[in-house]
């Protein structure tokens, strides 16, 4: 099996990466940084896999739409690279990056890979605890948000949009999101909350557990929360259906102009 995942040079999806090779799975890894991909990539061959680079600024969606069109075909995506609080948070043509990179890079990465994956195969989309109901005027660019606003909102904003994909895909593949589990060690939760945070194999395992167990093998369409060991409701405003189809609307029309070969 063929597992892609995004961010992965670094915290968790670094940690999943480890787990997924020493269990004998083929990789793609992708980073934003090349120096950090090669050394990523010449460690986890170390097990025994095979591992394909994918190199990225998940801010950028031409990037994005050039690396998906790069990649061999994968059994499972795990969309795991995100973004919080960061020096830059707003993008040259004026979107915040935390929707660009938590929202729209992994709906865009999804609808670019899903047509040349096996109906049995999975994409693991990366919730949060915490989320906020959508502001589609800033998710548009149109003003700005403080970090954990901007932040919940976009975890809201793709927990919406992968239930609306595993509607529209009921051959396959699945489309799961989930919180692996709330302030884990991560470079994200140290710099966002100045804190060393848990343990980061309570989110490997849920991760690694949705890309691969039986457990999930009827989730599509479902919310994981790993705080409450469980599936759960994500944000009631997930239950709104107008505002649900605004937010994938909103979605669906930022990534549009990358779907075609041109970009």
């Amino acid at each position: 099996m063929t597992i892609m995942i995004t961010g992965a040079t670094d915290g968790l999806g670094r940690a999943t990466a480890q787990a997924l090779a020493e269990a004998g799975h083929d990789l793609v890894v992708h980073g934003r940084s090349g120096d950090k991909l090669v050394r990523t990539a010449e460690e986890l061959r170390r097990t025994g896999v095979s591992v394909q680079t994918a190199l990225a600024d998940m801010s950028d969606l031409g990037q994005v739409a050039a690396m998906a069109r790069g990649i061999d075909p994968v059994d499972v995506l795990i969309n795991n690279a995100g973004v919080f609080r960061i020096p830059d948070p707003i993008t040259p043509d004026g979107l915040d990056r935390r929707f660009v990179v938590n929202s729209f890079a992994p709906a865009l990465l999804t609808r670019l890979l899903a047509p040349r994956m096996p109906g049995g195969g999975r994409v693991i989309h990366l919730s949060s605890a915490a989320q906020a109901p959508v502001d589609i005027d800033a998710m548009n660019g149109r003003h700005p948000l403080q970090p954990m606003e901007a932040y919940a909102q976009s975890k809201l904003a793709l927990t919406i949009w992968s239930s609306c994909f595993a509607a529209a895909h009921l051959d396959g593949p699945l489309s799961i999101a989930v919180n692996p589990g709330s302030l884990l060690a991560t470079t994200m939760v140290r710099e966002g909350f100045g804190t060393s945070g848990n343990d980061i194999n309570i989110g490997v395992d849920i991760l690694v557990r949705a890309a691969l167990s039986e457990e999930f093998a009827e989730a599509s369409g479902r919310y994981y929360d790993n705080d409450a060991r469980r599936f759960a409701n994500p944000h009631p405003e997930a239950a709104n259906a107008a505002r649900s189809r605004a937010v994938i609307d909103a979605i669906e029309a930022r990534i549009a102009p990358f779907m075609t070969p041109a970009h």
